[in-house]
């Protein structure tokens, strides 16, 4: 009995010793919750502390620009989308339990736009002029336990123009509390890297930056565990090093990893490690940091491979707003985006011209993307009156480094961009600083290549001549692609920028076979084009720096050295109207519009970039009779393709030598129009569109109909006018009022449509070319969102969304 009773003794001290050496010490509050926001330019720092009762109560991220009315009159211009800036004010009153302390206490901003402040109980703690950056700070010395606190942030985005595009306003992204001992692994303070890569072993090293805040040295034991995609423990490393008072350390660590499962854009495998700060036996703080395993290489000659194996980078640009959401980020938003961007072939982005959100990675990681990840689009010469160059000789330092210390674990992450069309291009200043960003990035990160994004690709370009760069980065220039061997011998290619043709969704001009180039220089005014500020969605009209996407493609897919591209864009975006000014507010540049909706060239790409059989025929079928109407039809996987009108032949065609597509021009007839493609005589798809009627009834599709409690999630509801036979009615306008009750609300609307001034946060849209977008979101309870979309004199439509 006594040896059982000892037995139970010893195994229960085990457990004891090991659970307290593996609970969690570190915890992180999501802090974006009941905040008061005020739009004033006249508050003081002191009405922050004050009485806050007349203050509207929101949730972060938050927006205030998208909220605003469009005009021309706004500071910000068309090129910043002609919303409103301003001074806003924010501010929280949280309590700390009296428990914590003896803990340090942090608040991380994933991104405030622009020039915050932020104040602890009447402290100030800290300014950061950029808009983009993540930052962090310790609040330990002015915060109050067992009692309330308030944080107050002012964001100070009233001078403008200060970004060449829509940029948003306020706290835009994430906010969190962060407590931890005060012996901790620091802010973005592990760095993993898997240097050597095979199937059958991968070497990882960690380094651990650990803090002391404490008065007294300590000897801290380091332990970190490794976990493979299945979350089993795989390797285990320790190491133990003094630390002094008041100071920090770098900690280094390796192990290998057997039969390591690999990152690649088709299996997007993620570990995780698990850093264990102790001291005396206690587990003082956990830091955990996902990773990937993976090599990828530039060459001169044979371009870019992943794991051993080539791969043409398929990319595209993507601003940061998120359409009718703006500024503010939202996972499910940008997972959306990058959904959409999957189904058309695209397997790389570009974070043009700044940092992302951080999960705007995270979710490159899970789901397989390549990211080129851009710090800057400019330096010390401006672009515009109040952008960053003002505060370029203070701050970038300080900024490049957060950046790539925050980026810098992310297995998406494969170059690093350290500007964009700078204009230091021109300048033999462009030399100097071109180095110097380079050693910082060295200095903190060396398994990664460098560019810049260059306009001006010829050997007087000072950014290049420094030889600093370890892949050279083309703005364009499509016709100078060919030549990149002969102009940079031995040098790395990549296409950083490409393309910029031009297309409104669903509007048509003929003849088709012809390129508009439009305007005719950048920094001209505008006189030719369409009444309506409308662009042909033909891939023939592009700006004249630019190219079609077929010339662009055709171009790129032809040589191994060059290794890939990155489209001017994958999706339209709010402000840089080009070709127009007002009254367009968003861009035309995008494969996809504002709302989501795919143009007629996403199709071409996706028979050309993906392996899904694809058979895509436009325009719509409403014409004036007898109208010639260039018919484009964009096909993979078949050899031919004909096409039909009311059931008779108007023959076959095949693409021959680089064609991307086949065309008919065909008079107007009224009816089905219907395209067959085969390969070897057998049919591989088929696809018809009709003539529209007039608008009879809304139809809404949710792209998902069950979503969670979170008071984060989003349902987008496509809103489609059709006739009576359930064809969308190309030209229908019709103006559409949203009903939503239950358990989650309007978070936008949208129709795509570059001239709209319709507020994004109302209750009503009109249809644009027979399509609407209507967003909601999730409350923090279960239920149904019940919707109700009608309109004047056709049907109305119902639909549910689960909220579980």
């Amino acid at each position: 009995m006594k040896f059982f009773f000892k037995f139970f003794v010893l195994v229960s001290v085990f457990v004891f010793f090991s659970c307290s050496q593996k609970k969690a010490t570190r915890t992180q509050e999501d802090f974006n919750n009941d905040w008061k926001f005020q739009l004033s330019d006249s508050l003081h720092e002191a009405d922050a502390f004050s009485d806050d009762s007349s203050w509207r109560t929101l949730n972060l991220p938050h927006d205030w620009s998208i909220e605003g009315e469009f005009s021309e009159k706004n500071s910000a211009g068309v090129g910043g989308g002609a919303l409103p800036g301003g001074i806003g004010w924010y501010r929280k009153i949280f309590t700390l339990d009296s428990l914590d302390n003896n803990k340090r206490i942090a608040i991380q901003f994933d991104g405030i736009y622009l020039n915050s402040e932020v104040w602890i109980n009447g402290h100030s703690v800290g300014k950061r002029p950029n808009g983009y950056i993540s930052f962090e700070y310790d609040i330990t010395p002015f915060v109050r336990f067992g009692q309330q606190n308030i944080v107050a942030v002012k964001v100070d985005n009233s001078k403008q123009p200060n970004s060449r595009w829509y940029s948003g306003s306020g706290i835009y992204r994430d906010v969190r509390l962060v407590k931890t001992s005060k012996v901790y692994v620091g802010y973005n303070g592990v760095f993993i890297r898997t240097p050597n890569v095979a199937a059958t072993s991968a070497s990882v090293q960690v380094t651990a930056t650990v803090k002391n805040d404490l008065k007294e040295s300590q000897t801290v034991k380091l332990v970190t565990e490794i976990y493979d995609p299945e979350g089993k423990l795989v390797e285990e490393i320790e190491s133990s090093q003094p630390i002094k008072a008041n100071e920090s350390i770098d900690v280094e660590q390796s192990t290998d990893v057997q039969q390591p499962q690999l990152w690649s854009v088709q299996s997007p495998k993620l570990y995780k490690a698990i850093t264990r700060v102790i001291v005396d036996g206690d587990v003082v703080d956990d830091y955990e940091t996902i990773f990937g395993i993976r090599s990828f290489d530039f060459d001169s000659k044979k371009g870019f491979s992943l794991n051993g194996e080539s791969l043409k980078i398929k990319g595209v640009c993507l601003h940061h707003d998120l359409g009718c959401l703006g500024a503010a980020f939202n996972v499910r938003a940008a997972e959306r985006q990058l959904e959409i961007m999957r189904e058309m072939g695209v397997n790389a982005i570009r974070t043009s011209h700044n940092p992302p959100a951080p999960q705007f990675l995270d979710l490159c990681d899970r789901m397989g993307f390549i990211v080129m990840d851009e710090m800057f689009d400019m330096w010390k010469k401006k672009k515009t009156d109040f952008d960053y160059s003002i505060y370029w000789d203070e701050w970038h330092k300080r900024d490049l480094e957060d950046f790539i210390k925050r980026d810098r674990n992310h297995a998406s992450v494969m170059i690093w961009s350290v500007g964009n069309e700078i204009g230091e291009q021109w300048d033999t200043t462009g030399i100097a600083i071109t180095k110097e960003l380079v050693d910082i990035v060295h200095s903190l990160d060396k398994t990664r290549p460098i560019t810049t994004a260059n306009n001006d690709v010829g050997l007087g370009n000072s950014l290049i001549k420094s030889g600093a760069l370890d892949v050279i980065g083309y703005n364009y220039n499509h016709t100078k692609f060919e030549d990149f061997p002969i102009t940079y011998p031995d040098k790395k290619f990549i296409a950083t920028e490409t393309t910029s043709a031009l297309a409104t969704r669903g509007h048509y001009d003929m003849p088709s076979d012809s390129v508009r180039v439009w305007p005719l220089a950048w920094d001209k005014v505008f006189t030719q084009g369409n009444t309506d500020n409308s662009v042909s969605a033909y891939d023939n009209v592009r700006a004249p720096w630019g190219s079609t996407h077929e010339e662009t493609w055709k171009v790129i897919k032809k040589h191994d050295y060059l290794s890939g591209m990155f489209v001017w864009t994958g999706f339209d975006y709010i402000g840089e109207p080009t070709p127009y000014v007002w009254p367009s507010r968003s861009s035309y540049f995008g494969i996809v519009d504002l709302a989501g909706f795919p143009k007629d060239t996403y199709y071409m790409y996706q028979s050309e970039w993906t392996d899904k059989p694809v058979l895509h025929l436009f325009p719509h079928w409403n014409w004036t009779a007898g109208k010639d109407v260039d018919v484009w039809i964009y096909y993979n996987q078949a050899d031919e393709v004909e096409l039909f009108l009311n059931d008779k032949s108007l023959g076959i065609k095949k693409k021959t030598g680089d064609d991307l597509h086949v065309m008919w021009r065909v008079p107007f007839e009224a009816g089905v129009l219907k395209a067959i493609s085969r390969k070897g005589g057998n049919e591989v798809l088929s696809k018809e569109i009709r003539t529209a009627s007039k608008p009879y009834k809304i139809i809404l599709e949710a792209d998902r109909s069950n979503i969670n409690a979170t008071g984060k999630d989003l349902s987008f509801i496509t809103v489609k006018v059709v006739d009576e036979k359930g064809t969308v009615v190309p030209d229908a306008q019709d103006l559409i009022t949203f009903e939503v009750t239950g358990a989650g609300f309007i978070a936008g609307v949208d129709n795509g449509d570059p001239v709209s001034h319709e507020s994004f946060k109302s209750n009503k849209r009109k249809a644009f070319h027979g399509l609407a977008l209507l967003v909601v979101k999730s409350k923090t309870q279960a239920g149904k969102i019940h919707v109700k979309a009608t309109s004047g004199g056709i049907q109305s439509a119902e639909i549910d969304i689960d909220v579980n």
